[in-house]
């Protein structure tokens, strides 16, 4: 079973940093609940599916050279785990966030996105 930090790294890199729809589809279904629910400033999806066309839809609406980053220490607990990020050109980034997941049996089953303001 994956842990909490692995999750996260996995939610970032894996899913949201990964441009190949067949892996990053699997990624999804390895890592989160069929069940989940994501939430970001636009508005909250639940399911496969919809993390699916989130990920997609940042990433095709992107620039080629823009890639999502760690952006200083994961924070985790049995449950929970929290990581600042980067989008953006390697080394200039143009948007900051944190990523909040709450995981259960080994799957995210809630993912909350904040933006830097």
């Amino acid at each position: 079973m994956p842990t909490v930090s692995e999750l996260l790294a996995a939610n970032l890199h894996d899913v949201f940093g990964n441009r190949d729809p067949e892996s990053r589809r699997a990624a999804i279904e390895a890592s989160f609940a069929a069940d989940v629910v994501f939430t970001d400033p636009e508005e909250t999806v639940e399911g496969w599916d919809a993390l699916e066309a989130k990920a997609a839809g940042l990433l095709d609406g992107a620039p080629a050279d823009f890639v999502f980053a760690d952006d200083g220490l994961a924070y985790v607990s049995a449950d929970t785990g929290v990581q600042a990020w980067t989008f953006g050109p390697s080394g200039a980034p143009v948007a900051r966030g944190v990523d909040i997941i709450t995981v259960r049996d080994g799957r995210i089953t809630e993912l909350l996105t904040l933006l830097h303001g």
